[in-house]
């Protein structure tokens, strides 16, 4: 899965500009992908160039025109290849888990306050995952739910064992 896999299926839906895709990104596939404007918009090029989306310029009073991207028959089978392609392992990537994985290097309140730090953040987006939820729950098709009641799930399960964690950390600390 990559980057251009992800716009091919957002713009399965409808036409989007790059900025509602990356909004998308922000919001709903938050808790499982995440890609930047610096990503977003060269793929949106290559994808360009290579026909699998067109682009149309939508002029705007008050504010810059923006471009409207839209798959194409040829976009629409390259993404159905990808969804019937094997399922690749799933990425992870954080620094906190990374620090605390090195934890035993640093003194323990260093690593009680990652995982603080993680513990709010982590409450954040589950409260964000539920928000979202609730708003979007009435358009979201059978799979969507299940994605994003994964996310809340897998959210909930780290708080859990955060914060189990970081009492544990506390009394080691108090030795």
């Amino acid at each position: 899965m990559n980057s251009q896999d992800v716009i091919l299926g957002l713009l399965m839906h409808h036409s989007l500009s790059g900025y509602d895709i990356k909004h998308k990104l922000e919001t709903i596939f938050s808790y499982f992908y995440n890609a930047s404007y610096g990503t977003i918009y060269p793929t949106l090029s290559k994808m360009e160039k290579e026909g699998l989306i067109t682009k149309q310029s939508v002029i705007q009073e008050g504010k810059p025109n923006k471009n409207v991207f839209t798959i194409t028959e040829e976009g629409q089978h390259h993404f159905k290849t990808y969804m019937y392609s094997p399922v690749e392992d799933n990425e992870f990537k954080s620094d906190a888990m990374t620090r605390l994985f090195f934890g035993e290097f640093v003194d323990t309140e260093v690593v009680v306050g990652v995982l603080e730090t993680y513990l709010e953040r982590t409450k954040n987006s589950l409260e964000s995952l539920r928000k979202l939820y609730a708003d979007c729950q009435p358009e979201m098709s059978p799979t969507q739910e299940i994605c994003i009641q994964i996310g809340i799930s897998n959210t909930e399960s780290q708080l859990h064992t955060l914060t189990k964690g970081i009492a544990r950390l506390k009394i080691i600390e108090q030795k």
